[in-house]
């Protein structure tokens, strides 16, 4: 399935619109990483735990999406927009959510 931000594909005619699609997951993290997050806020560089959450809950969405458009009959969306939030109680939950329109493609 074609998949893209921008509301058209080039050399692609859209013969169908068939809805809004939208994929979300909501991930915890845990309290080493949690830790370990703090430590490497301090003295500085990359959090390798968040990211790969962070990949792994954008993931899922996109899952959830591609699911959605396929069980309308798509074979594309378009206009994919993705959002990142914290949330839960001293953001302790990591939240990705995308959305885009299913499309019938020639």
């Amino acid at each position: 399935m074609i998949k893209t931000t921008t509301p058209t594909i080039e050399g692609r005619q859209i013969e169908e619109y068939l809805g809004i699609v939208v994929g979300e997951a909501i991930l915890g993290a845990n309290i080493f990483k949690d830790i370990f997050g703090a430590i490497t806020d301090i003295v500085g560089g990359r959090s390798g735990a968040y990211e790969r959450e962070m990949g792994r809950a954008r993931e899922i969405a996109f899952k959830e999406v591609e699911h959605q458009a396929r069980s309308m009959g798509a074979n594309a969306i378009v206009g994919i927009d993705l959002d990142y939030e914290v949330v839960g109680e001293k953001g302790a939950m990591m939240m990705v959510s995308v959305s885009g329109t299913a499309v019938k493609i020639r």
